[in-house]
C-alpha cells in the first residue's frame, strides 16, 4: 500500500535535443523537490531510499553534472538506467497490478516511448523510441502533422509492435492517464479509478484523434487539467493514435502502475513476487482491521460448498470478498454496509478490474445486513451482469449466515459447516451446542435458502 504519493512536472527534457543539456528551470525544480522528497522519506523512517533517473538524465551531457549535484544535496546515490532497463521496469509495474497482462504495454514519459510485448505475464520484445511528447513537441516546433509522420517513421521499424493484434495495449503515463479521465467524463463511467479501465480500440482511437486536434486553450478549460500536461496533450494523444492504428489490440487497458511500482515489484524476494496482489493487500487489511485478524481463508471454506464448480477467475474474487468480509465492524451499524461497499470499490489495490471491485462490494455489502442498493449505487452495479448480481448477492448472504452463527470466531467457524443438496442446504452444528442455532442465524439461514431455492435444514453432529 501507498503511505506517500506526490508528483512533480519538472520538465528536465524541455529542450534537449536542441542545446544537448537538461532544461535549466526543470533541474532547478529537481533538486528543489527531490530534497523535499528525501527530507519526508527519512522523516517516515524508510529504511532504504532509491533515486532513479531515466531518459533525459541519461541522454544529456549534463545529466551526470545533475546526477553529482542530487546526490551532494540528498546524499542518496542515483542509479542511470538504461533504455532497455526503464523498459522492462516499466513492464514489470504493469505486470505487478495485471499479473497476466497479454499484449503490449507502452510507457509514455516526457522524453521516450518504451513499448514491450507481454504474453500473459511474462515480458518479451521491447524497445526505446525518442517519442516522448515534449521532446517531440519540440522537434516538430509544435506541428501536429510534422509530428505525425516522425511519429509513423519510429513506429514502423517495430516490425513486432503487431503482436498487440486482437490483445490489449497497456498505457502507462500520466499524459495517457489523462484520456482516460476524459473518456470517463464523456461516457459517464461511475467508477473515476484508472487501474484496469478499458475502453475498445475504435472508441480510444477516437479520443485520441479528436484530443490530438485541440487547442491548448481548449484544454486548459477541462476540468482538473494543468496547463503543463495541456500544452504535451496533444502530441501524446497522437502518439497513442498511431499506436493503436499499428497494433490494433481489441482494447486498451490502463494501468497505475508504471516504472516506479516496477522497480519496486523488481527487489522483491520471489516469494512475495508471486503473491496474487489483490489477495495480498486483502490480507494486509483484513489483519489490520478484522477483529481476529485474517479469517478469509476459514470463511471461503466455510461457504465453498454453496458454490462448487466456480470458475478460478470467480473463485479468487470470492476469496478476496471473504477476506474483506470482516473490515466494517467498527463502523456505525446504521452506516457500515455503504460505508464498506464505498470503502471497497475504491480501494487502491490491483489485481482486480472495475466489475470485480463492485462485485466484491456487492457481496460485503449484503453481507452487513443491506439486501436492497441504495439509489446512488445503480450506476455501479450496472457494471456488474444480472447474473453476477444474483450470485455476489448470495455470497453475501452465505457470509452473513457464517458470521451470524459464529461471531467471526475462528474456532465456532472450524466446528459448524454448511452443506448443499439437490433440493435443501443443511447447517451443521456440533453435538451439545444447538444453542448455537438462535433467532438471527434461523432467519438468515431462511433467506441464504431463499435465494438458493433450496428447502434449510439444520443437523447435529453425532
Amino acid at each position: 500500500m501507498t503511505l506517500f504519493n506526490e508528483k512533480v512536472l519538472c520538465g528536465l527534457g524541455r529542450g534537449l535535443d536542441a542545446s544537448g543539456r537538461l532544461n535549466e528551470n526543470g533541474v532547478k525544480l529537481a533538486l528543489e523537490n527531490l530534497a523535499r522528497f528525501v527530507w519526508l522519506a527519512r522523516a517516515m523512517d524508510v529504511n532504504r531510499l532509491d533515486l532513479l533517473a531515466t531518459a533525459a538524465v541519461r541522454d544529456a551531457e549534463n545529466g551526470p553534472a545533475f546526477v553529482g549535484e542530487v546526490e551532494r544535496r540528498c546524499g542518496v546515490k542515483v542509479r542511470i538506467i538504461s533504455g532497455t532497463e526503464e523498459a522492462r521496469l516499466s513492464a514489470s509495474g504493469v505486470l505487478s497490478g495485471i499479473p497476466g497482462a497479454d499484449g503490449v504495454m507502452g510507457d509514455l514519459g516526457g522524453g521516450s516511448l518504451e513499448l514491450v510485448v507481454l504474453n500473459k505475464g511474462r515480458i518479451g520484445a521491447h524497445t526505446t523510441l525518442p517519442l516522448g511528447p515534449i521532446r517531440l513537441m519540440e522537434n516538430v516546433l509544435n506541428d501536429i502533422d510534422a509530428a505525425r509522420d516522425v511519429v509513423d517513421k519510429h513506429l514502423d521499424r517495430v516490425d513486432w509492435l503487431s503482436q498487440a493484434k486482437g490483445r490489449d495495449f497497456h498505457p502507462v503515463g500520466g499524459a495517457w492517464r489523462n484520456l482516460a479521465r476524459m473518456h470517463m467524463e464523456q461516457v459517464g463511467h461511475p467508477l473515476h479509478d484508472i487501474h484496469e479501465y478499458a475502453i475498445e480500440r475504435r472508441e480510444a482511437e477516437e479520443l485520441a484523434r479528436l484530443v490530438s486536434r485541440l487547442s491548448k486553450r481548449t484544454l486548459v478549460s477541462i476540468p482538473g487539467m494543468s496547463k503543463r500536461r495541456a500544452e504535451t496533450l496533444p502530441f501524446a494523444a497522437l502518439v497513442l493514435e498511431r499506436i493503436l492504428r499499428i497494433a490494433r489490440p481489441a482494447r486498451i487497458l490502463f494501468s497505475a502502475h508504471g516504472l516506479r511500482e516496477g522497480h519496486l515489484y523488481d527487489v522483491l524476494p520471489p516469494e512475495e513476487k508471486a503473491r496474487d496482489p489483490l489477495l495480498a493487500a486483502c490480507q494486509e487489511l483484513a489483519r489490520l482491521d478484522g477483529r481476529f485478524g485474517d479469517t478469509g481463508e476459514l470463511l471461503d471454506d466455510w461457504i465453498a460448498p454453496l458454490f462448487k464448480g466456480d470458475e478460478a477467475k470467480r473463485a479468487r474474487l470470492r476469496r478476496a470478498a471473504c477476506t474483506l468480509s470482516d473490515i466494517g465492524w467498527r463502523e456505525h451499524p446504521d452506516y457500515r454496509a455503504m460505508q464498506v461497499f464505498q470503502r471497497i470499490v475504491h480501494l487502491p489495490v490491483g489485481g482486480i478490474d472495475h466489475a470485480g471491485r463492485v462485485s466484491i462490494a456487492y457481496a460485503i455489502f449484503v453481507r452487513y445486513g443491506s439486501d436492497e442498493p441504495m439509489a446512488d449505487m445503480s450506476q455501479l452495479l450496472n457494471l456488474m451482469g444480472d447474473d453476477d448480481r444474483d450470485y455476489w448477492r448470495r455470497v453475501g448472504l452465505a457470509l452473513r449466515l457464517a458470521f451470524s452463527v459464529s461471531a467471526a470466531t475462528p474456532a465456532v467457524l472450524k466446528e459448524t459447516a454448511v452443506r448443499m443438496g439437490d433440493s435443501k442446504i443443511r447447517l451443521l452444528l456440533p453435538k451439545g451446542q444447538e444453542a448455537l442455532f438462535g433467532e438471527s442465524v434461523e432467519r438468515r439461514f431462511n433467506a441464504l435458502g431463499k435465494a438458493f431455492d433450496r428447502a434449510v435444514e439444520v443437523s447435529i453432529a453425532r
